[in-house]
């Protein structure tokens, strides 16, 4: 199993802390969700079936109609490689290590962002998580669509996942969606907060979303989770205040670990910190209960968001704490 945010209760049973008193900023989700309102009884109860309100509200959010639902983009992830033809694949690293795991078995080609321009030509696909979870890099529209014909031009494919963009759209690539060689790949998990209904879309060419539903078999999306996104996706005064409040802390998050010695950077829905000392800053965290991701490769952590005026005041603490003991960022 591959490590990934989240893990509060094994990070609970390891310091002996029950669940209920842990501060979890490891996974970069909205830490405020999207009000739902219950679906109907009647989603429980009979099979899902493709929901036209649902794809409607989807287009217009994602300003394309070129979608297939599927359950969460990890869904995706797994299935592409049985449905993409392509042997060598270029990967920014480090990057959502999901995506290097299910292309294993090609010739899977580590990159980083200035190595991809010369390397392009000889790729069959370029794979980039946009902006990059966990570094927070962006890259500029006109170079990814620079890139994208570029692929094009050889028959080649760029796959974007786009699950971090929704706080800041504007470098999206999926009003573009439905060309030859391009996929896009989209979640309702971090910027809506809903990771748990697992619901995301998969914007490609006809014939690609053709074969991944034959891949993925019926009922890919449950019912309930088909009204929940559809609530979420057509709110867009919900989604404009999100944004707006999503950025102002994104910015106190970089403001407050900036005054304790770091250089954070990174979207609005975490900020990701190299440090030589992340396994030991976690450790320190930890023992105040709270829980942040670290790396290894290279070192550094990423921390997510606080959900009120509580946890911004137990992180501000416990970081105080630690540099105390004689613990930097740096």
């Amino acid at each position: 199993m591959l490590e990934h945010g989240g893990g509060l209760r094994a990070a609970a049973a390891q310091y002996g802390m029950a669940p209920a008193h842990w501060l979890d900023l490891s996974t970069g989700i909205n830490p405020v969700h999207y009000p739902v309102t219950a679906p109907p009884a009647g989603a429980w109860h009979r099979l899902p079936e493709p929901d036209a309100s649902l794809l409607a509200a989807a287009a217009s959010y994602y300003g394309s109609d070129q979608l297939l639902p599927v359950a969460g983009s990890q869904a995706a992830i797994q299935a592409l490689p049985a449905v993409l033809p392509a042997r060598r694949i270029g990967l920014l690293a480090p990057s959502y290590a999901e995506h290097a795991h299910a292309w294993r078995g090609r010739e899977v080609v580590d990159l980083d962002a200035e190595a991809i321009d010369a390397t392009i030509d000889t790729l069959d696909a370029l794979l980039l998580v946009h902006p990059n979870n966990p570094t927070g890099q962006r890259v500029a529209r006109a170079q990814l669509s620079d890139w994208l014909g570029r692929l094009q031009a050889r028959g080649a494919t760029l796959i974007l996942d786009e699950a971090f963009i929704d706080t800041d759209p504007a470098d999206s690539l999926a009003p573009l969606a439905g060309q030859a060689g391009l996929v896009i790949l989209r979640s309702l998990g971090k910027f809506f907060g809903l990771a748990g209904a697992r619901v995301g879309f998969v914007l490609a060419p006809a014939d690609l979303r053709r074969a991944l539903a034959e891949q993925l078999g019926p009922w890919t999306l449950s019912g309930p989770a088909q009204d929940i996104a559809r609530q979420a996706l057509s709110d867009t005064p919900w989604q404009l205040s999100a944004r707006r409040q999503l950025a102002e802390a994104g910015a106190r998050m970089g403001a407050l670990l900036t005054r304790h010695g770091a250089r954070p950077h990174g979207p609005a829905l975490f900020k990701y910190v190299p440090t030589a000392s992340a396994r030991r800053w976690q450790d320190a965290l930890a023992q105040h209960a709270i829980w942040v991701r670290a790396f290894d490769t290279p070192a550094a952590l990423r921390f997510g968001l606080p959900a009120d005026e509580t946890g911004w005041t137990r992180l501000d603490t416990a970081l105080h704490h630690a540099r105390s003991t004689g613990l930097t960022l740096e």
